[in-house]
């Protein structure tokens, strides 16, 4: 939790929104104490798309006491408390502590032990601050609204099970969570998106559609793409390699593990090693040279790609010519997520990457980020993706050597040039402090689905410490060696997670040159003659590398057409003797129903044109 907790300079920026909704967090604590006085309260924050708290409470809280819940706030809303802050030294607030007066209507018999926790582990040059609404008093840093009466529209929305800063050895708490807006319409539109989202899941498009599995032989959080998710994936990896190579790029090959000394030497272990799956003991009975050894190695599956690109950079001993080197990889890695923070395709622990590392002079730098930010744009362009947002993570220099390579000089020089290129640039973006990677400054990419759904993507990571770890040099104009600076990124993020981004951000409907099955072939009837008029038809299309298929079966038409829309198929080519005769097809498109009969020469140039131009 301490890694977690914001600092006072963080919690000053909160925007208006999330001061209304920290503040509703402390309204929906006061309405439970006025239930169950016995209550405990642990942290309260907003959240991305609302607030919780984490309660300790005998009683069960489920949905059906959301209700009671919500008439004690709508109540502590009416009564329009100020919020008022207070601070207070240590002793103060251990002392209020004991007497169970934090997150609590008034002294009780058992004392807020988790306040108590909290505050033991406040940093000591902090200041300490409470805040009260009515009888409510908390331990708070705040920022609140002026008073209850500013909260607009709120609603509880689902309780759920979480344990103690985090730590599955602490006490499990219930969390209950909730949402507010400034008004009931934006409330009531939240909802809506909601409800548009559930038809949207890509874990339940994602089943109907045929895209992807999970198996628990397999392993959760392992998923596999049926051909039709597959289908998907290559097209994605064709767009990335068509656009890197016209950008430069060049592409390599890397093994999916390691010897646990290049990731030490990369500066990842200790950093990542909880995020990383533990390693296999190896015995080894000879050196890369041939030379007979008995010893044992430990080896890690890879759970990123730079080291292994960091080591063919370093085997090619480039020079300044060389450079700008843009090494590309559609890279598969693994990396441990606890089984409770899996979720579809969105948290995997199996992931291709659409990864690559550029290699530059400091004279390069802007250029070339600018370059990446212009693929990044370009994409989202093609995707119909119109709202996104640069998050710029920087460091903490509190936490240098801990969280961060202990390198102040070089954080101070490369998070400025960073937030340089990024204001010249004119991308819209913000600043977010102790969120960086630990060796170096990094842009994550969060994009809004056409329902207002937010995900974070890509990411675009500045990098100085591993290239000195690994002791990775170029031979400048003056014939010494210097440290490239390194840029790792990834526009297209991982496979799983922009593939479950694209289900939900389409509903299923992708763009003809991104459907898993393109076009599908509909007889009606199965006269010898149709069915080898449709096969010829089946045959040019496959020919052109298109991805049709024929159903020959003997069910109506009406059937047939069901089952592809069910399946979602972009275009169906309805064939009937009619058709035939005059060298036509019947086009019909999902979602946009019958376009008529078009001659069967204009209708697959169509396709062809259609995909080949990726339209939306």
């Amino acid at each position: 939790m301490n890694e977690d907790r914001k600092t006072l300079e963080q919690r000053a920026q909160m925007t208006d929104l999330e001061r209304l909704r920290h503040s509703a967090s402390h309204v929906m604590a006061t309405a439970i104490l006025k239930i169950w006085p016995e209550a405990q309260f642990a942290a309260g924050p907003p959240v991305e798309n609302g607030f919780y708290y984490d309660v300790d409470l005998p009683h069960r809280i489920s949905p059906e006491d959301f209700e009671k819940i919500e008439a004690e706030m709508k109540k502590e809303i009416k009564a329009n408390h100020p919020f008022e802050k207070m601070e207070v030294s240590r002793d103060e607030a251990l002392d209020l502590g004991k007497k169970g007066r934090l997150a609590g209507l008034s002294d009780r018999k058992e004392p807020s032990k988790f306040k108590i926790d909290i505050i033991e582990n406040i940093p000591p040059d902090e200041k300490i601050s409470l805040y009260r609404n009515g009888d409510f008093i908390d331990l708070c840093a705040g920022p609140h609204v002026m008073r209850t009466g500013n909260i607009g529209a709120f609603k509880l929305t689902s309780v759920a099970s979480a344990y103690y800063k985090g730590d599955e050895n602490n006490p499990q708490l219930q969390r209950l969570y909730g949402t507010a807006f400034k008004t009931r319409k934006e409330l009531d539109e939240y909802f809506a998106m909601l409800e548009e989202a559930k038809k949207r899941d890509h874990r339940k498009l994602g089943r109907e559609m045929e895209i992807f599995v999970f198996d628990d032989d397999v392993g959760p959080g392992l998923p596999m793409f049926l051909p039709r998710g597959a289908a998907i994936a290559e097209e994605l990896e064709k767009l990335a390699k068509e656009t890197e190579f016209a950008a430069g790029y060049v592409r390599v090959r890397t093994p999916h593990i390691a010897r646990e000394s290049l990731y030490k030497k990369s500066g990842h272990l200790p950093y990542y090693a909880e995020s990383m799956i533990p390693p296999k003991e190896l015995r080894e009975t000879a050196d890369s040279t041939g030379q007979e050894l008995n010893d044992s190695t430990r080896y890690y599956l890879k759970a990123m790609n730079c080291p292994h690109h960091h080591k063919i950079f370093a085997a090619l001993h480039p020079s300044y010519r060389d450079l700008p080197l843009r090494l590309a990889e559609y890279g598969t890695d693994y990396r441990y997520e606890k089984s409770g923070e899996l979720f579809g395709l969105m948290r995997v622990r199996s992931l291709q990457m659409n990864d690559a590392h550029l290699y530059m002079t400091p004279e390069q730098f802007e250029s070339e980020f600018n370059a990446v930010n212009e693929m990044y744009l370009n994409y989202f362009k093609l995707f119909g993706i119109e709202k996104y947002l640069m998050r710029f993570s920087t460091h903490d220099p509190s936490k240098l050597g801990q969280k961060f390579l202990n390198e102040p000089e070089l954080w101070k020089q490369t998070e400025e040039m960073t937030r340089n290129v990024l204001k010249n640039s004119g991308i819209d973006y913000v600043e977010v402090p102790n969120e960086a990677a630990f060796y170096g400054p990094k842009v994550d990419v969060q994009v809004w689905s056409v329902i207002g759904r937010e995900f974070s993507i890509a990411t675009n990571q500045v990098d100085f410490g591993q290239p000195r770890n690994l002791n990775l040099r170029y031979k400048d104009k003056d014939n010494t060696e210097k440290i490239p600076i390194c840029i790792h990124r990834a526009p297209l993020g991982t496979h799983e997670r922009f593939i479950g981004f694209l289900i939900e951000h389409y509903a299923g409907n992708f763009p003809l040159w991104l459907s898993p099955e393109q076009v599908r072939i509909l007889t009606i009837g199965d006269d010898a003659k149709l069915v080898d008029y449709s096969m010829s038809i089946l045959k040019e299309l496959r020919a052109h590398q298109v991805r049709a298929e024929i159903d020959k079966s003997t069910d109506q038409i009406n059937g047939k057409i069901q089952r592809a829309e069910q399946l979602k198929v972009h275009t169906m080519f309805v064939i009937g003797k009619r058709d035939m005769d005059v060298g036509a097809v019947s086009v019909r498109v999902h979602g946009k129903g019958n376009l008529g009969a078009k001659p069967r020469a204009e209708a697959i140039g169509e396709i062809l044109l259609s995909i080949k131009e990726r339209r939306p």
